[in-house]
C-alpha cells in the first residue's frame, strides 16, 4: 500500500511539472458585412446591413445599435425595373435605434412588391465596395392543407397542445419549404429547425408535428415546443428556393453546435457576393390561423 501511494505522489509530481501556462493571443478580425435580406409574394423587399461583431465582444443594446451599417446605397431589380430603396429607422430599446431598407414611399413610380415565380437582384454599394445577390420567389408548389392541434402525447398537463399540420408535394424533387409561427399577438418565430426539402415527402400528402418557434435571443424551455389550450396559433408556411434553404439549415445547424465541443465543423452557406455574409431569400408564403382546442 506504501509503495502504490509514493507512486502516486511521484505521479503527481511529474505531471504537475509538466504543466506550463499557454497564452493565446488572437489577432482582431476585420468586421464584414452581414447582409439579412428578404423578398415575400405582395410585400416590398426588407434589407437589414450590419457589420460582423467579434466572437469576445459583448453583446448589448448600444454594441446592437452601433453594428448597423448607415448610408448605403440599395437596389432591388426584378428583371424589368430597379427601385433604390431608402432607409428607415425603428426603435429597439429606450435610446438605441435600429434601421433597415425598403421601399422609397417618396419613389412610387419604380417600387414593386414581390411576385410568384419571379427571380430579383440585390446590389448594395457599402464604404466603397459593391455586394450583390440574387434570388426566387417561387411558386405554392407544397401546399398548406389544413392545420390543427392535439393534446401532447406523454403528458400530464392536459392544457398542453402539439400542431400539426398536413400538406401536399407534388411529384419532383426541388421543392423545399419553411415555417414560422405566432402565438396570440406575439411575433412570428421560426422553428428550431425550420426548413425542410422533399428528398423524403416527394409527391406525397403528410402530416407532421411543427414544434413552437422560437426566439433565439432568449433561452429556450423545455416545453417550449408546446402550445397551450385555448391559443390563437397562425403559422406562416413558406415556399423557398433551394439557395434560400440551403442558408437557413446550415445557419441552423451552426447555430445548435455553438458551445458543443464535439459538434460537426459546419460552414454557413450565403448568397453574399464579395465575402459578405448572409443571404438574399424569397419566400412565397401562406397563413392558416386556429384556436388551439
Amino acid at each position: 500500500m506504501k509503495i502504490k501511494f509514493c507512486v502516486w505522489v511521484l505521479a503527481v509530481i511529474f505531471l504537475s511539472a509538466c504543466e506550463k501556462d499557454v497564452t493565446l493571443k488572437l489577432n482582431d478580425a476585420v468586421p464584414l458585412v452581414v447582409v439579412d435580406a428578404q423578398i415575400e409574394d405582395g410585400q416590398p423587399p426588407i434589407i437589414i446591413l450590419t457589420k460582423s461583431l467579434g466572437y469576445f465582444s459583448r453583446i448589448d443594446p448600444k454594441t446592437l445599435a452601433g453594428s448597423f451599417l448607415r448610408n448605403a446605397d440599395v437596389f432591388v431589380s426584378n428583371g424589368i425595373t430597379t427601385h433604390k430603396l431608402k432607409e428607415y429607422s425603428k426603435p429597439l430599446a429606450p435610446g438605441f435605434t435600429g434601421y433597415f431598407y425598403s421601399n422609397d414611399i417618396l419613389n412610387p413610380s419604380t417600387a414593386f412588391l414581390g411576385q410568384l415565380n419571379k427571380n430579383y437582384t440585390l446590389r448594395i454599394v457599402a464604404e466603397g465596395k459593391e455586394y450583390t445577390s440574387s434570388t426566387f420567389i417561387p411558386t405554392n408548389a407544397i401546399t398548406l392543407d389544413s392545420i390543427y392541434t392535439r393534446i401532447a402525447p406523454l403528458n400530464t398537463d392536459t392544457a398542453k397542445r402539439v400542431l400539426l399540420l398536413r400538406s401536399t408535394d407534388p411529384p419532383g424533387l426541388g421543392n423545399f419549404g419553411r415555417y414560422f409561427t405566432k402565438k396570440n399577438s406575439g411575433p412570428f418565430l421560426p422553428g428550431e429547425n425550420s426548413v425542410f426539402d422533399d428528398q423524403v415527402l416527394d409527391g406525397s400528402t403528410f402530416t407532421i408535428q411543427l414544434p413552437q418557434g422560437i426566439d433565439r435571443n432568449n433561452p429556450t424551455k423545455a416545453d417550449s415546443s408546446f402550445f397551450k389550450r385555448g391559443d390563437t396559433i397562425t403559422l406562416k408556411y413558406c415556399n423557398i428556393s433551394q439557395s434560400a434553404f440551403k442558408f437557413w439549415s446550415t445557419w441552423e445547424f451552426a447555430f445548435q453546435g455553438i458551445g458543443n465541443p464535439f459538434a460537426q465543423p459546419n460552414k454557413v452557406l450565403g448568397n453574399i457576393s464579395n465575402g459578405a455574409l448572409g443571404s438574399f431569400c424569397g419566400y412565397a408564403v401562406k397563413y392558416k390561423t386556429i384556436i388551439s382546442q
